[in-house]
Formats: C-alpha cells, sequence, structure tokens
C-alpha cells in the first residue's frame, strides 16, 4: 500500500478547492458565491482525522481504476502486435512448436525468479501437449545479462535444434550468467564457436532487443518474468498452478471466443 499516494489522491481529491495555489482569482469567486473558505477547510480537516479509513478506501479505487485502464491498453496492443508477441521468428520455442496455446515469457537468464520457474515451465509443457513457451529475450538485469542473451539469440539462429537445452542449461547454472559462461554451454553442446561469434556481430541482434523492450514497455512490464497468456499479461513467478489455471483460460477462449 502506497500511504503517500493515498494522502496525495485524497488531498487532490477533497481539498482542490482549498490550496492556496487557486490563487487571488478564485478567492473572488469563492467571495462572490459567498462560500466560506475556512469553514469548508475546518470541516474537511475534521472529517478526515475522524475517518483516516477513507484514504485507504481512495486508494483502492485509484488502483482498481488505474489496472482496468492498463488491462484496457494491454489488450490493445495484444491485438494490434500479436504477430509480434506470438509469432516473431527470432524468439526461442519450447514444446510443441504448432501448439494451440502459447504462454509468452520475458525474462532474464540472471533473474532468481525465472531460475525457479523453469521447472514450472518444463511441467507444463510435458503435462500440456497443446502449450508451447515463446521466450523472450529480456535483459533488464546487467550488463552480463545481456552479454549472455546475445549468446542466446545466436544460438537460435545457428543451432535452433539445441536452443532449449542451451537455455535450460544456461538458466539453471548457479554461477552469473554472462558472456563467457553461455558460450560454454553452447560449444559444450557441439555449437561452432567461430559461427556463433560471428553471428553474434549480426546488428539484428540489437534490433531485435530493441523491440522487446518496446513491447514490454507498451505492456508495462518492468521485470522478470512477466507472461502473456491468451488475453492476460500477469507477472511474477506465480507457480506452476497458477499459470495452468490462466492456460485453461486460455484454452477455454480458444473454444469460446472471449
Amino acid at each position: 500500500m502506497r500511504l503517500p499516494n493515498t494522502i496525495g489522491a485524497l488531498a487532490t481529491a477533497s481539498l482542490l478547492l482549498l490550496s492556496p495555489l487557486a490563487g487571488t482569482t478564485q478567492a473572488m469567486a469563492d467571495d462572490a458565491a459567498g462560500i466560506d473558505r475556512p469553514a469548508i477547510e475546518k470541516i474537511v480537516r475534521e472529517y478526515l482525522l475522524a475517518n483516516p479509513e477513507i484514504m485507504l478506501e481512495v486508494q483502492e479505487a485509484l488502483e482498481t481504476k488505474q489496472r482496468e485502464q492498463q488491462e484496457v491498453a494491454q489488450r490493445q496492443v495484444l491485438e494490434k502486435a500479436n504477430d509480434a508477441i506470438f509469432k516473431s521468428k527470432y524468439d526461442g520455442v519450447v514444446g510443441n512448436p504448432d501448439a494451440a496455446v502459447t504462454v509468452v515469457e520475458f525474462f532474464d537468464y540472471n533473474c532468481g525468479y525465472c531460475k525457479r520457474a523453469l521447472g514450472d515451465m518444463q511441467a507444463l509443457v510435458d503435462e500440456n501437449p497443446d502449450v508451447r513457451f515463446v521466450l523472450k529475450e529480456f535483459p533488464i538485469l546487467s550488463p552480463q545479462s545481456r552479454e549472455a542473451h546475445v549468446v542466446s539469440m545466436a544460438v537460435h539462429v545457428i543451432a535452433p535444434e539445441k536452443y532449449t537445452d542451451f537455455h535450460e542449461a544456461l538458466l539453471s547454472t548457479e554461477t552469473r550468467a554472462d558472456g563467457d559462461v553461455a558460450m560454454k554451454i553452447a560449444t559444450g553442446l557441439g555449437i561452432d564457436e567461430p559461427a556463433l561469434r560471428a553471428e553474434m556481430e549480426n546488428p539484428q541482434i540489437q534490433q531485435r532487443f530493441a523491440e522487446t523492450y518496446d513491447l514490454a514497455n507498451q505492456l508495462a512490464v518492468s521485470g522478470t518474468p512477466a507472461y502473456v497468456i491468451g488475453k492476460e499479461v500477469v507477472f511474477g513467478a506465480l507457480g506452476k498452478d497458477v499459470l495452468q489455471e490462466k492456460i485453461e483460460t486460455a484454452r477455454a477462449c480458444l473454444e469460446n471466443a472471449c
């Protein structure tokens, strides 16, 4: 709960008339209308002191309205940028590539929550043949993360058949992921290092990062992991059971238009 925001919202809503910032023009208008500003100020102040819980009510109403507005904006983005979100050829895919239900995950290789969520993804893919995960390379935690993701994106181009093994190995590593760690894992899988390093210089990789950052901004994604499931954007490592519920909702929407 952000109490300072509560006070600010309440002050704006209930004390605007009383603010000295309203200026002389407002005071003159009040005088002309017969408004007793000190009396109103006293009433409002006494009411708020006697009923401080109203601050929480105002904040809850404000947060609900903001959340609803955000959901509307997200749905508009999902419709407008559907292919870029769900069908980009530059994103890695785990699971059946032709699956009916797609879970898009924004992740960072150094995100501890993403590491813990890896098992959820593996279990969900195993238990749901009609589900695939689309992986959005979203390095936001450090320059080392970006180095690791550059290698990852090059692996996806050079050896797409080994991408899943690479992704799971790098996300499972207990050491901090960077370019060297990622390269060691890639070459350990038999991927040609010179070819990989050549692809890492491809300017399209940086362009893909920029496009992902833009999509994340439009969807209000600022941390990892974050998921797009059907028509919903959800945040955080929610656990297998919650993700399964979201998947079932998305599956139902395929059968009955939502």
